[in-house]
């Protein structure tokens, strides 16, 4: 049997819709391997490239290391704006999350529904098992004004700490889609590669900006935003 060209594109169509009325998107069916430039907030990327602080620093995180990236964000902030008397409106900092230290930039549901602390292998250290919880995000919201204090608000190394006094997390869409994939083998998941990417991207920290590719965010940063690179 034949079909003509207009009876096979309205066979086409009529499928289509029904695939519609059934509330299934062929859209969101299929894979985002590459992020374009209409998937994502270009323009929330765009303010940061143009930031008119004074400094600017991007630090290029792949591993975990059990969050010590994060005390040398720390670090950073306070030698910039007491060490050298910049003013904290002047600084500048962004932190490019990619490899397994994309993790970080989801919440503690995700952590737990895709076992993220025995994949990226990080321990909780209140229990000593891997971690169902994102052991970085949460700040005490306490602490003194007393620089000199280890417990100070400014030795918090927390994201959401850090994010209070100016700092901007990123987080690699490129990265997701191949992590979503080796979690679905490794954990022999039912959801597909790509379902497991958008729950997971739903669940990002509040105020991180999910990026299309990190390793060609980083080069943006530094080429059109003047930021200096810093990878620990």
């Amino acid at each position: 049997m034949s079909f003509s060209r207009r009876e096979f594109v309205g066979g086409l169509s009529t499928t289509l819709a029904a695939l519609g009325a059934a509330g299934l998107s062929t859209h969101n069916a299929e894979a985002q391997l590459i992020y374009q430039r209409a998937d994502w907030d270009f323009n929330e990327f765009q303010k940061l490239v143009d930031s008119p602080a004074k400094v600017k620093q991007v630090y290029d995180i792949r591993l975990v290391g059990e969050g010590k990236f994060l005390n040398n964000v720390k670090n950073s902030l306070n030698g910039f704006i007491y060490g050298f008397g910049i003013a904290a409106a002047e600084v500048k900092i962004a932190v490019a999350l990619h490899g397994p230290s994309n993790a970080v930039a989801f919440d503690d549901a995700m952590w737990q529904k895709y076992r993220l602390g025995e994949f990226v292998e990080l321990n909780d250290p209140a229990t000593g098992k891997p971690a169902t919880r994102n052991v970085f995000f949460r700040s005490s919201g306490k602490g003194s004004d007393n620089l000199q204090e280890r417990s100070s608000k400014m030795q918090d190394r927390s994201v959401e700490g850090l994010q209070h006094r100016g700092v901007k997390f990123l987080s690699c869409h490129t990265a997701t889609e191949e992590q979503a994939e080796a979690m679905v083998k490794k954990f022999s998941l039912s959801s597909t590669p790509e379902e497991v990417v958008k729950d997971l991207q739903a669940h990002v920290l509040p105020g991180v900006l999910i990026v299309p590719a990190m390793v060609a965010t980083v080069a943006l940063l530094q080429s059109e935003g003047h930021f200096t690179y810093i990878t620990v």
